[in-house]
């Protein structure tokens, strides 16, 4: 990382931004698409293999650039349904994790936003030990890339519900979805992009303005304000009516439909009446409900509903109308649930 300290992240400017940066050195705009490729194409790790370049081109881009590169520390493969979980290292020495869901209709690959999470949601093993750091836009990059070489296999959606908060990084989260996105890129229609917050109100009303047409999903996990004020801190700064009002706007301005994700917990939000008051809340939104049936984490003391609580709480939102689905659990033998693998790498250090 030291050799990195006085220069720039390459591989986290946009084509318009390294556009701009050419013209700053006086070179022809082509120049700006052949990086671009190589990056992002090609995904090369030097300069001196973008061989259409002059050499004292890549002499000047290897003094004042660096190319993000990670690793995979840790690569687990479910026996049950062939998940695959990995553990990867940045180059300052954090890890953050990656889950790639394998299904008929394609790869879906979950990905890390940042180090860490400052939410504080008590049911989520990520937040533990609190926030370290933002993600860059070229490290959530090659979270996608890296699986992408390992698996052999294009990532045909994405998921950023791993480890982190991505509207807490809203720049950069914005910056990654622009170059993902990008022809000259992967060239991910943002249609396959789902992202997922725990209720950052302000930031989904400036989310809708961009007008992505990703598909954003909100983790509620309580249908009242008593009960998600314990589970989620981030309740007491915006509360569900206006967490719910910014859904809404967010649906009329881009008419995307919103995913509300519910962990049900034992004894916690697992009642029929707690099923009742969650479907007047939805009522008119046309949303989707997931149900999560709640990750044991030893540092939480939550535990999961019964699979008889889940199938009636299910009923109970159908018979009231909202469309709803119990989430398929998969990698279940990899601890695949997001936090779990850091968590348990970071105990093992220690020991």
């Amino acid at each position: 990382m030291e050799a990195t300290q006085n220069k720039q992240d390459i591989k986290s400017f946009t084509l318009e931004e390294l556009t701009a940066l050419t013209a700053q050195f006086s070179l022809p705009k082509f120049r700006a698409k052949q990086i671009y490729s190589w990056l992002h194409e090609k995904r090369v790790g030097s300069f001196h293999e973008m061989s259409n370049l002059p050499a004292d081109l890549r002499r000047l881009l290897d003094e004042k650039f660096y190319i993000n590169a990670i690793h995979i520390k840790k690569r687990l493969v479910s026996a049950i349904d062939g998940t695959v979980k990995y553990l990867y290292e940045l180059m300052d020495g954090n890890c953050v994790e990656a889950v790639l869901m394998k299904y008929k209709h394609g790869n879906s690959l979950c990905i890390s936003t940042q180090v860490g999470c400052r939410m504080g949601c008590k049911f989520c093993a990520s937040t533990i030990g609190g926030l370290v750091r933002g993600l860059t836009p070229s490290e959530m990059l090659d979270e996608v890339y890296t699986a992408q070489a390992d698996s052999g296999e294009r990532v045909s959606s994405i998921v950023l519900m791993g480890i982190g908060e991505p509207l807490d990084n809203f720049d950069n989260v914005l910056c990654f979805l622009n170059i993902l996105s990008s022809q000259e890129g992967l060239n991910l229609s943002l249609r396959h992009v789902s992202l997922s917050t725990c209720g950052l109100a302000d930031k989904i009303d400036e989310l809708a303005q961009k007008k992505l047409q990703l598909t954003l999903s909100v983790s509620l996990h309580a249908p009242n304000d008593q009960i998600r004020d314990r589970s989620m801190p981030i309740n007491k700064r915006y509360n569900m009516d206006r967490l719910l009002q910014a859904c809404r706007n967010y649906f009329d301005i881009t008419g995307r439909r919103i995913s509300f994700e519910y962990a049900l917990i034992d004894g916690v939000n697992d009642s029929p009446q707690n099923a009742r008051e969650l479907a007047r809340r939805l009522r008119g939104m046309g949303a989707h409900v997931n149900l999560i049936p709640v990750n044991s984490v030893d540092e939480t003391g939550y535990q999961r509903s019964s699979r008889e609580a889940i199938d009636r709480f299910k009923e109970q939102l159908e018979k009231l109308g909202v469309n709803v689905t119990v989430r398929r659990e998969l990698g279940v033998d990899i601890s695949a649930a997001c936090g779990q693998l850091r968590r348990q790498s970071q105990k093992e250090e220690l020991a």
